[in-house]
């Protein structure tokens, strides 16, 4: 194998960057994906759509209820709660799985690693664009008002994709050499989604139970929902997600460095 065919040979730099411009490649397996994954049915990926639709629209008047929420204010809130949580967790999923769904494809020596990041990502984005259309009706049922502040949600989720690529690397890496790290981030995710502002508002936490704000999912999902109901995120929530994707980035960057040559040997 030469020494620009064979993945082995390249820098780190190089592998990332290979990975990163071929998006021709990554793309379009990311919707084969979806393809295959909805083949033969006559709906296909709008299922998504209607599934997540389903699930709101009953949740939204019992959570209403049990918290004495307004709907036409809580409706919003837990659309945009729902939808975006059920991307972190979808992104943090398939990044533990990405290079091992992805195995035959690495074996060949040929792929740089980082392109079934992307992969993963795309996926998850294609998915995302069919549940986001859900909160266009709900908003113009609450009368929700838009502004410039709206416009903070564009850099909120380009921090989001930093931070999926950096977590993505990690957990790959990760979990392909420790493959009981899977059952442990999805533990974890599954417990900090009762921990997140997802179903409930901060509002309703006492003095000292606001600490749990602190974790980097509810700063990134305030970042994002907010500008969306017309409001503004806390600053503190903009220097939290910094402070982690700074993290985020470092600790991919050295696993990536270091430990990249030898997924194939893992799988």
């Amino acid at each position: 194998m030469s020494q620009v065919q064979s993945n082995l040979h390249r820098t780190a730099w190089g592998d990332w960057w290979e990975g990163t411009r071929r998006a021709d490649i990554w793309w379009t397996l990311s919707w084969f994906d979806i393809v295959l994954r909805y083949r033969r049915s006559m709906l296909g990926p709008l299922w998504l759509t209607l599934s997540m639709g389903a699930m709101i629209g009953g949740m939204g008047p019992i959570y209403s209820s049990l918290f004495g929420n307004k709907l036409t204010d809580f409706f919003p809130y837990l659309t945009l709660g729902i939808i975006f949580w059920n991307l972190f967790f979808s992104i943090v999923s398939d990044a533990c799985n990405a290079f091992i769904t992805s195995a035959h494809y690495l074996k060949q020596g040929y792929f740089p690693i980082s392109m079934f990041v992307w992969r993963a990502m795309s996926r998850n984005l294609i998915q995302f664009a069919h549940q986001i259309v859900l909160f266009i009706p709900v908003a113009l049922w609450a009368g929700i008002s838009l502004s410039w502040h709206s416009l903070l949600v564009i850099p909120a989720f380009a921090l989001l994709l930093i931070n999926a690529h950096a977590v993505g690397l990690v957990l790959g890496l990760m979990c392909t050499r420790f493959r009981d790290v899977v059952q442990i981030v999805t533990s974890v995710m599954q417990m900090l989604m009762f921990l997140t502002p997802v179903f409930w508002k901060p509002d309703n936490l006492p003095g000292r139970a606001k600490l749990i704000l602190w974790n980097p999912f509810a700063q990134m999902l305030d970042l994002l929902r907010t500008p969306l109901l017309g409001g503004v995120s806390h600053v503190h929530n903009w220097y939290g997600v910094l402070v982690w994707t700074a993290v985020a980035l470092i600790l991919a960057t050295v696993l990536f460095v270091k430990y990249r040559r030898r997924v194939v040997y893992w799988l």
